[in-house]
């Protein structure tokens, strides 16, 4: 055994005690070009390092994006702004993401498949991306939490590790009936994420229309503290899957 394979088995030992993997996985490459380059030790130790923060980096987004439970794994690559009625400087303002950097809220409404869904997961990915955290639920799923805490008052203590999160989705409001339990899980969402997290939701409906699906007191406390620091934007226009299903977009042509 040489000396460069003696001294990088040393190096994968002890990357193993110290749990840098990703430090490991790069050295014996970096090793030889450090070698090959004639770099001084300070540059090899640096280049060495960046892999393991980098990798660690990675890996970190990768579990960012698991935990947040995105649906269909719509991202802005395969989104076409051409397409969207949103005007495209309000496309490009969202997307910058500033909004979440100060706590605001963000309201998609408008008719279904006019790409609220989309708009929102895209985001949430970009929310990801950039380090930060995003939660996905449901309007179904908060009546199931507050069903199933309700009965020992815990509600509140189950919405802590949603409010981790630094953006908490809650999609498609107003497509299904809201019940009672679902319209208290979203007033207490937004309630105790105010001014602390953003909240972005897609529905059918105008805010100003969610007395239609939910108590009208109910629905005047949850609108004002939604609203109060929110941008709103509306879709228009035809569900752009029936218009990919009429113009022969939506599946792969059968073979003969």
């Amino acid at each position: 055994m040489t000396n460069t394979e003696t001294t990088f088995d040393e190096v994968a030992v002890l990357t193993r005690r110290l749990r840098l993997p990703y430090l490991r996985a790069a050295a014996e490459d970096v090793m030889a070009t450090a070698k090959a380059q004639r770099w001084a030790p300070a540059e090899l130790i640096r280049v060495l390092l960046e892999a393991e923060v980098d990798g660690r980096a990675r890996s970190m987004t990768e579990t960012r994006r698991r935990r947040a439970r995105f649906p269909a794994g719509k991202t802005f690559a395969a989104w076409d702004p051409a397409r969207s009625s949103i005007p495209a400087p309000t496309q490009d303002a969202l997307a910058t993401l500033e909004w979440v950097g100060r706590h605001e809220n963000l309201v998609v409404c408008g008719p279904s498949g006019t790409g609220k869904s989309h708009l929102l997961e895209a985001l949430g990915h970009a929310v990801v991306d950039s380090q930060r955290s995003v939660a996905w639920f449901s309007i179904e799923e908060l009546g199931v939490l507050v069903r199933r805490h309700r009965i020992d008052d815990t509600v509140a203590k189950a919405l802590v590790p949603m409010l981790r999160a630094d953006v908490i989705v809650v999609d498609d409001i107003g497509l299904l009936p809201v019940t009672e339990e679902a319209a208290e899980g979203l007033y207490r969402l937004v309630d105790a994420a105010y001014e602390r997290r953003s909240i972005a939701i897609s529905s059918n409906l105008h805010p100003s229309g969610f007395d239609q699906l939910m108590p009208p007191s109910l629905a005047t406390a949850l609108v004002d503290r939604l609203l109060h620091h929110a941008h709103v934007v509306q879709t228009s226009g035809e569900s752009i899957r029936l218009q990919d299903a009429t113009s022969g977009k939506g599946v792969k042509p059968l073979a003969h």
